[in-house]
């Protein structure tokens, strides 16, 4: 392994890998050379012990993931076409699914980068019970083209936590790659698309039932479960949903 040395100071010196030994090290170091230092963008978080593992490492069908129906974690579907090629997750064109771990997370940062056609939807699962519908049994950070539905309310589109709290500003880019970082830490939510916070919050503070789609109502956010899985949706009216240099960390207890 080789490394760069640059002195920066009489008292400071930084060691960096070679462009060759970067290449060598893997997806997890190279997000941050192709894809925009996103670390450097977290510099104003704590720091958290815990090493990054890729989500999609491997080509081919997603390993250590279900597909399951997107109105129940807790269904699965047969003969999906979730696939991934060169790091790039991609939905396949059966509209109303879950991609869902089969790993289980409670406090922790998640970071990726999705693109949507237009009315595309898709949505994150977080913390999700291993049945039910993450967007009332968990929670559901929405990701939505606002062509998918010109109706919707704030907390409807992209950034919102769905159908519970609204972003604090919109600035999901139609059509394009979206940078997407989150960070779950016991009650405390914070978001960030495309470098600008649009979530920091106490999600002990939001206890207002939320309607389910059928008018009944779900538990306040401040109920949800504090652990459970992660997932991506694929609600798109036309096109697929996708998603790369995806990666998540544990936080250190």
């Amino acid at each position: 392994m080789r490394f760069v040395f640059f002195m920066l100071s009489a008292t400071m010196i930084v060691i960096l890998p070679s462009t060759s030994t970067r290449a060598q090290l893997g997806h997890s170091t190279a997000y941050n050379y192709v894809h925009g230092d996103a670390e450097d963008r977290l510099k104003d978080q704590p720091l958290s012990d815990e090493p990054w593992e890729p989500l999609f490492p491997m080509n081919g069908k997603p390993v250590g993931w279900r597909v399951t129906e997107w109105s129940d974690v807790g269904k699965d579907v047969a003969g999906h076409d979730w696939e991934i090629t060169d790091g790039t997750l991609r939905s396949g064109d059966n509209r109303g699914t879950w991609l869902v771990s089969e790993a289980v997370y409670d406090d922790f940062e998640l970071q990726f980068e999705i693109k949507l056609t237009e009315r595309g939807n898709s949505g994150v699962a977080l913390r999700s019970p291993p049945a039910g519908d993450p967007a009332f049994d968990g929670l559901e950070f929405q990701v939505a083209d606002f062509r998918y539905n010109t109706s919707a309310t704030e907390s409807e589109l992209t950034g919102g936590l769905y159908r519970a709290v609204a972003p604090s500003a919109q600035v999901y880019k139609p059509t394009e790659w979206n940078q997407v970082m989150i960070r779950l830490d016991g009650s405390k939510f914070k978001a960030t698309l495309n470098e600008q916070v649009i979530q920091d919050i106490d999600l002990n503070e939001h206890d207002q039932p939320v309607l389910r789609h059928d008018g009944t109502q779900a538990s306040p956010i401040k109920d949800r479960p504090t652990s459970g899985h992660i997932g991506f949706q694929h609600l798109s009216r036309e096109g697929r949903v996708e998603i790369r240099a995806a990666r998540i960390r544990k936080l250190s207890k």
